[in-house]
């Protein structure tokens, strides 16, 4: 490997291009993976497994490390304290099912406003969250302060009411008894927020998306996946006045919507300082969506059209729009040569 100055110095001028990228003065950022025939076992996050998921973190962050000399895309290697959807609403009392072979997931135990009105805001120190920070802090430790940390699975406050309280009952109180469900995500927008103070208290204010994997100088990324099941008007009482409260706090926001949402996008427009967006829908869709949002924020939803080699996506971007472009290389020979194409085709 070279030397230290020299992976640091690489590293900030991808940074650099990044911030290039969130200004509009570049329109294509490349995000190259080699396939790893034998990938190592990733442990799955519970909390029987601290040790384990460290030790995962760890030598992933160190593999990343070696590639940065090898491929000169865009990628920022990161501390990974992986985690599942779980963790907020853990904090506030859901059960979680943890299956043996899969990620867990939160069961929701309130149904009504009167158990909704009885949650209280739970502690930073409780021990969902605790174990997040004490992961996080033995990474930092071994990596040093120069190190980016991926945030941990974030969803917007709403969605996180939705995973507390059954949704069989959730989308009624939001027609029926409206302020018992502001009040709960209220609540956990507080928790949510002292979470997040602290972390880019701890860890820096740049950080690795949670899903996808890009990089912010600053901001925060969430997930916001229950706006298909809602209407415009909906969202616009309660989502999105939390999304422009999160993104005002914190210097921008990056997004990750996996719903039906193209009746939302015109909302989705109305987010102060929308800085990425990733839609997982098919590509005639996305496509669409590179259109609806070429002048709003930086994209990065996947695939353009498995059809169509990687190096021919920027010639058919819609004018204005920035694309992140992710792709899969089965070896370095043939990384370092789409990479080359790319770069030629975005220039």
């Amino acid at each position: 490997m070279k030397t230290d100055a020299h992976l640091a110095a690489t590293l900030a001028g991808r940074k650099r291009r990044w911030a290039d990228f969130y200004a509009g003065r570049t329109r294509c950022m490349v995000l190259l993976g080699i396939t790893d025939p034998n990938p190592p076992a990733r442990p799955w996050p519970n909390p029987g497994e601290r040790s384990a998921r460290i030790e995962w973190a760890w030598n992933m962050y160190q593999r990343d490390l070696r590639r940065v000399p090898v491929i000169d895309d865009d990628f920022i290697p990161f501390l990974d304290p992986f985690t599942g959807t779980e963790i907020f609403a853990e904090a506030f009392g859901c059960k979680v099912h943890r299956p043996a072979d899969n990620m867990p997931f939160a069961l929701p135990f309130v149904t009504t406003p009167a158990q909704a009105d009885r949650i209280r805001v739970p502690a930073l120190d409780s021990a969902p969250l605790a174990l997040l920070f004490s992961i996080a802090d033995e990474l930092r430790r071994r990596a040093g302060p120069a190190a980016v940390m991926r945030l941990v699975d974030t969803q917007s406050p709403m969605d996180i009411v939705a995973l507390i309280w059954d949704k069989t009952e959730l989308f009624t109180a939001m027609v029926e008894t409206p302020d018992a469900v502001k009040q709960l995500a209220a609540k956990v927008h507080t928790l949510f927020t002292a979470f997040l103070d602290e972390w880019f208290r701890r860890y820096g204010r740049e950080f690795i998306a949670h899903f996808p994997y890009y990089y912010m100088p600053q901001g925060l990324t969430l997930s916001e996946d229950e706006v298909g099941a809602v209407s415009q008007g909906m969202f616009r009482e309660f989502f999105l006045p939390e999304l422009q409260v999160l993104s005002d706090r914190y210097g921008g926001l990056g997004m990750h919507c996996c719903a039906n949402s193209r009746h939302q996008w015109e909302n989705f427009k109305k987010i102060r300082n929308l800085r990425m967006l990733n839609i997982c829908q098919p590509p005639d869709v996305t496509k669409d969506a590179y259109r609806a949002f070429a002048d709003v924020c930086g994209q990065h939803h996947g695939f353009w059209d498995a059809s169509v080699p990687p190096w021919e996506w920027p010639k058919a971007l819609p004018p204005r729009a920035r694309m992140v472009i992710q792709v899969e290389a089965k070896d370095h020979a043939e990384a370092v040569s789409t990479l080359a194409k790319i770069r030629r085709a975005s220039e």
